[in-house]
């Protein structure tokens, strides 16, 4: 199977291997803009035809999970787009759809892609995480499927962001700032942040991400000069990002920290809003309390407390989440569900012959528990690829899910039911289970997955899910939209896609 992260051996030809990491690039960089484009704007025609409703052209693509060799029809032949040419047809496309321009996210999408070639050329030279789970977290090279530009680090030099991503197997130190006692905003269980290290007397211990520090310098430096804030050196280990950029994991302490970073990575600037850590307390124990009462055997990680600076309660805030003790079924390795679809080394996905089985077990570990947090808890998950851990096995079977971010959790007492359910079908099925079905299904052209995921759902006794088996079509999130109009990334909108459940 071909990954993003195979790429030819080194052969001294630096001109080639350049060739050949650029070419790769674009291919990475091509495919989730495509699907965006395809999704939202165009209307198929059949054979990879494709009509764009905004300026009527015709593209053609080869292959449908990730289409590749995009050609415009033009004065009767087909032109091949390169990866330049491609964003100028996007940009063109979405300025006469929605009537206006939008001078940011072409940017965005060449840095994208950009990002990806770094990423490449930095993944040939560096040694990857022995620990699978680490591996899975670090593997997510192309990333969303359906964003324009998901790699795009905010435009910034490659030295600046490089050593702090996980795609390039990066682990680092954390710095250890000490905030004066008077000072320090915290709401939660914040004490594993004192294990970190030791502040003076008169200080409290805060971790800070050292490329926060980097991008909030100006603004923190009075409090460095006045003495609000010292620097109190490193932690003692290094902490490993995970597929979130701004989420570390220290298996010494078995502990994950999230931390602000001022970077726009997908629809958002991954600040920690201070509106978001103010209601956390409440969404977290609410998904919590949902967990500790499912009998599915699921796991919750909950993001337990925050602690920060009054002075600077965003940039320098940073969140506490459990790791997997007491969690985590033993005997078993947890796995980022997102990086099953992309692929990596270790994949249980490469060991399938027969992957109905698998794909089975995979259902009954990830569906049942987000189900029930909404139909018995009123708590919609936020269940998407990068949210879910699945468990495997010796042979790589699923036996337990883990659900996480209790940033994203909407509850139904602050939402309408049929906005929740929407935003749970778009999770779960449209961006999870549809991605991964897929991925089998490419693998193992022969195999069905969709009559075990109806199966699955026909289980449980709850009407919304009765009715998803014969809705005509599913909601699909306008990613390419909402940063073309510079809507609020969390102002989710969708546009009907087909729903691979409904009975034929």
């Amino acid at each position: 199977m071909d990954r993003v992260d195979l790429l030819p051996p080194h052969t001294g030809d630096d001109a080639a291997q350049r060739d050949a990491v650029s070419a790769r690039a674009d291919a990475c960089a091509a495919a989730p803009l495509l699907n965006c484009l395809l999704r939202e704007v165009a209307h198929p025609l059949g054979n990879g035809v494709h009509r764009l409703s905004g300026t009527d052209r015709l593209l053609r693509v080869r292959g449908t999970r990730r289409p590749a060799d995009p050609e415009l029809f033009a004065d009767g032949a087909w032109h091949r787009l390169d990866h330049a040419g491609l964003v100028k047809l996007v940009a063109e496309e979405l300025t006469r759809h929605t009537g206006r321009p939008n001078h940011d996210l072409p940017a965005e999408m060449t840095d994208s892609r950009d990002t990806v070639a770094a990423l490449l050329a930095a993944r040939a030279r560096a040694t990857p995480p022995d620990d699978l789970y680490l591996l899975s977290e670090q593997s997510l090279v192309t990333g969303h499927p359906h964003h324009p530009a998901p790699k795009a680090r905010g435009g910034g030099p490659t030295a600046t962001w490089l050593p702090y991503a996980p795609e390039a197997h990066a682990r680092f130190p954390v710095t250890l700032l000490g905030v004066r006692a008077d000072e320090v905003a915290e709401e939660g269980d914040t004490t594993a942040l004192d294990t970190l290290g030791a502040a003076p007397p008169g200080y409290r211990l805060l971790p800070a991400h050292p490329w926060q520090l980097d991008l909030a310098a100006h603004r923190l430096a009075p409090a460095f000069a006045d003495g609000r804030l010292i620097r109190l050196g490193t932690t003692d280990h290094p902490l490993w990002p995970t597929a979130a950029v701004r989420t570390l994991y220290t298996p010494e302490r078995d502990l994950f920290l999230k931390f602000s970073l001022d970077v726009r990575i997908t629809n958002d600037i991954r600040r920690l809003w201070r509106h978001d850590l103010l209601k956390l307390r409440r969404t977290d124990a609410a998904a919590a309390d949902a967990f500790a009462q499912s009998r599915t055997g699921a796991g919750w990680l909950s993001d337990r407390g925050y602690r920060t600076a009054r002075f600077a309660f965003e940039e320098l805030a940073v969140l506490v989440r459990d790791g997997f003790t007491g969690r985590l079924r033993p005997g078993t390795t947890p796995l980022l569900a997102a990086a099953l679809v992309e692929g990596f080394p270790g994949s249980p996905l490469d060991r399938l012959t027969d992957p109905a089985p698998w794909w089975e077990a995979y259902l009954r570990a990830v569906v049942p528990p987000a189900l029930a947090a909404f139909a018995d808890h009123g708590v919609v998950l936020e269940a998407h690829l990068q949210n879910t851990l699945v468990a495997v096995d010796a042979d790589g079977t699923p036996v337990q899910a883990l659900y996480r971010d209790a940033e994203g959790v909407k509850l139904l007492a602050d939402v309408e039911r049929a906005a929740g359910w929407e935003r749970l079908v778009y999770c779960l099925v449209v961006n999870h289970l549809a991605e991964l079905a897929d991925a089998l299904a490419e693998r193992h052209p022969d195999f069905e997955p969709w009559t075990a995921v109806r199966h699955e759902l026909a289980r449980h006794d709850l009407p919304e899910a009765a009715a998803l088996l014969t809705a005509p079509t599913l909601p699909g999130k306008t990613n390419l939209l909402l940063r073309w109009t510079g809507a609020d990334g969390a102002d989710a909108r969708y546009r009907p896609v087909p729903n691979p459940l409904a009975a034929r």
